[in-house]
């Protein structure tokens, strides 16, 4: 059994007979329960103390110390640790690092690609030779105008690698070096330093429209400088690597080869056995807080995907009680992929400038689909530099802070 720091505060959450959906519409009521809370600073706040392998920017994603915090403390060497909204890959990255088979799981496909190359880890030297034999004479003509974005020789050679890569992969060619260079060339496609193939824009999380670019270029009075394709590629796939140790790029290399990605609505994994899950760590989409079309439009593009349709598959909900019905099916299928004695950790947010507490939502819900709720692990973190420049105040709307539902499956 998980046994928190006897430091931390303790309350309780009372579930006394509230409503879920079933399956069928139905109304059911889970029986009356005290769940303990437990709130603390369980791990650091800090930035920069995981891993340099999970500096890939994503919306909505949380830190690795997360993930690890439970996986150090419910599982063993060899176990199977499942994320079924995986985002960037951050459980699945965090769990090969302690050496646990994974399986990772994410309706956008973005999702896999950014994964899987930090799992199969090619080597620098691999990675700047397969650089060097690239070729961006040719100019190619953008189907899209990105001109706001980018100097017109960064835009010929991102075209370049756009076509190179897509070829290899029509012709069943691509290998672990290109996976890694298209998941590197993703996430430097726009940002706010010249770390970013663009010129300033919005956090490379989040991708501002043409218009908007064109708005933001006008009131900084600045014009895209060229910015080395190859040369960024580079640099951040050594950044990513440089304070790796031996073991744990045997740990990463050793996951690859048994990990699965899928790209399944989280409620439908038949890919997934019965019971072979011990921990799953997760954090679902909430509500319709982030727009992933939106922000994710210029990475779809880059890798030939359709945004709006990945959008459509994504759970975004606008009430509660669709949330919850679509959370219902999702604990469904986690309680038969998850071993008798294994576990969940669902993270949620609070939204709504705070008046909504999904773990007093999400609780019950894991109960009907047959889980005991152990506990609400709440880490209240110190103030970190992505809310500072959303504007928002210290553990005010839920960015600072994660509440956690712990679950498990009976014997």
């Amino acid at each position: 059994m998980l046994e928190f720091e006897p430091a931390l505060s303790a309350g309780s959450l009372q579930l006394r007979g509230i409503a879920v959906p079933s399956r069928r519409a139905r109304v059911r009521e889970v029986p009356t329960q005290d769940v303990p809370i437990y709130q603390g600073e369980l791990w650091t706040a800090m930035q920069r103390q995981a891993s340099s392998i999970h500096e890939i920017a994503y919306r909505a994603c949380y830190k690795p110390q997360l993930p690890a915090y439970f996986i150090e403390r419910l599982t063993e060497p060899g176990d199977v640790v499942y994320d079924p909204f995986s985002g960037r890959g951050t459980t699945a990255v965090e769990a090969a690092l302690h050496g646990r088979n994974v399986i990772a799981n994410d309706a956008n496909p973005l999702s896999a690609l950014l994964t899987q190359p930090r799992l199969e880890l090619p080597d620098l030297a691999d990675i700047e030779a397969r650089l060097n034999t690239l070729r961006f004479k040719a100019r190619q003509v953008s189907d899209i105008d990105l001109s706001m974005f980018y100097h017109r020789d960064t835009e010929r050679e991102l075209l370049a690698l756009r076509t190179y890569l897509m070829s290899r992969q029509a012709d069943y060619k691509e290998d672990a070096v290109d996976r890694w260079i298209r998941m590197v060339a993703t996430n430097r496609l726009t940002g706010h330093s010249p770390g970013f193939f663009s010129v300033y824009t919005l956090p490379p999380n989040q991708a501002a429209s043409p218009d908007n670019q064109i708005k933001i270029n006008e009131r900084l009075k600045q014009k895209p400088e060229y910015r080395d394709v190859r040369e960024l590629i580079l640099r951040k796939s050594k950044q990513l690597q440089g304070k790796l140790k031996p073991i744990d790029r045997e740990r990463l290399r050793a996951a690859a080869e048994t990990a699965a990605f899928m790209a399944d609505p989280a409620a439908g994994t038949l890919g997934i056995p019965s019971e072979i899950v011990k921990l799953t760590v997760t954090s679902p989409p909430f509500l319709d807080v982030v727009q992933y079309a939106k922000d994710n439009w210029l990475r779809c593009w880059f890798n030939a995907l359709d945004a709006e349709y990945i959008a459509a598959r994504i759970t975004m909900s606008s009430t509660v009680a669709h949330w919850s019905t679509a959370m219902l099916e999702v604990f469904r299928e986690l309680y038969r992929v998850t071993v008798p004695n294994g576990w969940v950790a669902f993270e949620v947010g609070e939204v709504r400038g705070g008046k909504i507490k999904l773990d007093e939502i999400v609780a019950p819900i894991g109960i009907a689909a047959g889980f005991a709720c152990m506990a609400v692990a709440i880490n209240a973190q110190k103030f970190t530099k992505t809310a500072n420049i959303w504007g928002v105040a210290n553990n005010a709307k839920g960015t600072n802070s994660n509440r956690i539902v712990l679950f498990r499956k009976p014997v």
